[in-house]
């Protein structure tokens, strides 16, 4: 690849060659679209997720369903969702995005209506199985999709735009099952919100398309895409043509163990945002419903903007000349590095400093992730790896999600409720996740295909 900097509209491909301008005008941005459709999939995915969350301290009245058992019925979506990324990937890479995003959307929106239907708490945990099998599509399938749709220059911010869905869906949840849960019955909100699931499969399948058959899509558009590095199958012969790496070969490769090391520290730290960082301002610095409600909200808005940032800087370097392994590395380690500042939340003598060291921790972890989803599409041995890359990388996140809030919950029990040592490991792992990044993964390109 040349190493001068090029102008916006142009960018050196892998091959060393300069592709066609960027397509201009109405009609030139089809890829884009297929960006928000996979956004509105992920922001729909963890709308289906969350809604337990919030319609659980209603429902478990009526169910009788004890603070012992409650953690238990949370839990259990993780453990399915986990371990069936793995075949997710797998099934996304041989029977394609669109039939495989769409049945997994399907399963999990009959899973969450099937909630609203449950009598006693062993239905509502096998519901909540069966949502964490149906949604173990969600991450692989937009980053396979993304991987097929953008030239590598523009691959990240993409994959920030459908990332920030999961920002995006959870904080819905709250204000939207909350107003159902209390004008009609929390029944209702898990048949409501499983029913959006369906609104969103019929503009999937109407509107999704590989690129080799979509309708709008312009032969200057697909020039540029091709020409920028996509990851594309085109017939059925070049896939037969194309080396054979098998499943379970990918993990004979130091890269993605160390994808799965570097995203499995990166995850344990979000995990905390997402499961104690509430109780964190009420426990520890005091905040009341109402500021809780109000400032609670800020990490969360910061990290769609680190999100988008993570995105548009890494793309803005490959623009400019730099190889992808400076680009991932620079973003990778410096996101996660900076967001060990968590840490430091736990001696500042301020709620609002704390607040604010927290929301650049969040910040910089999502920052990062805008790169993270962009790996396996950027070390694949082949187009037809991308998925299975992802759901394996999405697999040892997950470990860490359902690991992180058991070990918080553990420190704290054992510390009289303090949060020093959990931040202090939360920080740790930052920094473990940066090392990772930054000796683990030697360089960011296709994996050698292995005799």
């Amino acid at each position: 690849m040349t190493s001068h900097p090029v102008t916006d509209t142009e960018v050196t491909t892998p091959s060393g060659t300069t592709p066609p301008p960027r397509p201009r005008g109405r009609g030139k941005n089809v890829r884009w679209g297929i960006a928000v459709l996979c956004f509105g999939g992920l922001a729909v995915n963890y709308l289906d997720r969350s809604t337990l969350s919030v319609a659980l301290p209603t429902m478990s009245k009526d169910l009788h369903i004890g603070p012992e058992t409650q953690g238990f019925v949370l839990s259990a979506f993780f453990l399915t969702y986990a371990i069936c990324q793995l075949p997710a990937g797998a099934l996304l890479d041989k029977y394609g995005v669109k039939r495989v995003f769409a049945l997994g959307a399907i399963w999990w929106s009959v899973a969450t209506i099937g909630m609203g239907l449950v009598r006693g708490v062993g239905s509502l945990v096998g519901a909540r199985m069966l949502l964490g099998a149906g949604e173990a599509a969600g991450y692989p399938a937009p980053a396979k999709a993304v991987s097929r749709w953008f030239p590598r220059h523009e691959r990240t911010l993409a994959n920030s735009v459908w990332d920030n869905g999961a920002r995006v869906g959870t904080a819905i949840a709250l204000p939207l099952v909350t107003m159902l849960v209390s004008v009609f019955h929390w029944r209702v909100a898990f048949v409501a919100c499983g029913l959006l699931g369906f609104l969103w499969i019929i503009g999937w399948w109407r509107l999704y398309h590989e690129p080799a058959d979509h309708p709008k899509l312009t032969a200057e558009e697909r020039e540029y895409i091709e020409a920028g590095g996509a990851r594309i199958e085109e017939t059925p012969a070049e896939k037969d043509d194309a080396p054979k790496v098998r499943w379970r070969d990918l993990f004979r490769y130091r890269t993605v163990w160390g994808m799965m090391l570097g995203f499995f520290c990166l995850n344990y730290v979000i995990y905390f945002f997402i499961t104690w960082f509430p109780s964190y301002l009420v426990d520890e610095r005091g905040f009341d419903l109402l500021s809780l409600g109000f400032f609670g909200t800020v990490p969360g808005l910061v990290a769609i903007v680190g999100s988008l940032l993570g995105g548009y800087t890494a793309d803005r370097l490959l623009r400019k000349g730099w190889s992808t392994t400076k680009v991932r590395k620079t973003c990778l380690i410096s996101g996660t590095l900076c967001s060990s500042v968590i840490a430091l939340a736990v001696v500042v003598p301020t709620a609002s400093g704390a607040l604010a060291l927290l929301s650049l921790s969040y910040a910089s972890l999502t920052f990062a992730t805008a790169s993270v989803a962009s790996l396996p599409a950027d070390v694949a041995p082949t187009a037809g790896h991308v998925a299975s890359l992802a759901g394996i990388q999405n697999f040892a996140s997950n470990v860490a999600g359902a690991l992180g809030p058991i070990v918080t919950g553990f420190l704290l029990a054992s510390s009289g409720g303090s949060y020093l040592v959990p931040l202090l490991v939360s920080g740790a792992l930052s920094i473990v996740g940066a090392l990772t990044y930054a000796f683990v993964i030697k360089r960011v390109e296709p994996l050698p295909v292995r005799a």
